[in-house]
């Protein structure tokens, strides 16, 4: 493993550990705020005027800082699957914090979680070097990863206008399928800043870019829709069963992305064919 993959998991496993806590906090929160005001999952906003709630939301930033720069030193296929340590962390604190009682298929769900992940993460293929934010661009902008992009914008917003309403407070797969599909295209956007700031950084500016601002734009929009969807979910649903759920989606749909945008897959049998 190279030295920025050991950057980038150190970064990537210190984000699991923020990231899984602030489920819990912002959960206690918008329990508090629910008390007192409109409900979360009923599309109310009253959480935002709640101390805990924000405590738990600058726990999640500073673990998605981390994420972010753990994105910046190793391919997602490698980062993302880390994740798998907050689901063990939110499980285990909401067991004891919330008194969500996690069952024998949780405890074993978890566990799974863990050996896929520590599986992808020894077996992480090659990625192909990138030289400039523009690269990042046209790999965005080819037909494959366009449709890919089509079919995820097309889905979210038949989730969200069609099923939503009629599902959204029985069926968890609603909101936690909006989360998991607009959270594969904001990797993808927060791959491509983190490279455009570790370049920056070593002396190659990339904030001249339009590109740049472009995919931070797209990064911002995908945040607060998520954000705004797993607040619904966590106000609706158990904890221990919303994390996991939206762990495993947003793992296999973000691998599915970079897999299409970065072919990690194809360069990695191309270097296996050529030392064979």
């Amino acid at each position: 493993m190279s030295s920025d993959n050991i950057k980038g998991l150190i970064l990537a496993l210190s984000s699991s550990i923020f990231i899984g806590s602030s489920f819990i906090v912002k959960k206690k929160g918008l329990k508090k705020a629910g008390a007192s005001g409109v409900r979360a999952g009923f599309g109310g906003y009253s959480y935002l005027y709640e101390p805990l709630w924000w405590v738990g939301m600058i726990t999640m930033v500073v673990g998605e800082i981390a994420n972010f720069a753990a994105y910046a030193f190793a391919p997602a296929i490698l980062v993302t699957p880390l994740g798998a340590l907050s689901i063990i962390i939110s499980a285990a604190l909401a067991h004891i914090i919330l008194r969500e009682r996690l069952h024998i298929f949780g405890i074993l769900g978890c566990i799974l979680c863990v050996v896929g992940s520590t599986t992808i993460v020894l077996h992480a293929p090659a990625e192909r070097e990138i030289e400039s934010v523009i690269e990042v661009w046209n790999l965005a902008t080819e037909p494959a990863f366009l449709l890919y992009a089509a079919l995820v914008i097309t889905a979210v917003f038949i989730l969200i206008f069609h099923y939503i309403p009629q599902y959204g407070q029985t069926h968890i797969m609603v909101y936690i399928g909006v989360c998991s599909l607009v959270g594969s295209l904001s990797v993808m956007s927060v791959k491509a800043i983190g490279i455009a700031l570790k370049l920056t950084l070593s002396g190659m500016n990339q904030l001249i870019y339009p590109q740049t601002w472009a995919f931070t734009l797209i990064v911002i929009v995908c945040v607060l829709t998520q954000m705004n969807y797993l607040n619904m979910a966590l106000d609706t649903f158990n904890t221990a069963v919303v994390s996991p759920i939206y762990y495993v989606m947003f793992t296999s749909l973000t691998i599915l992305a970079s897999v299409i945008m970065f072919k990690p897959f194809i360069i990695h049998l191309i270097v296996e064919l050529k030392y064979t």
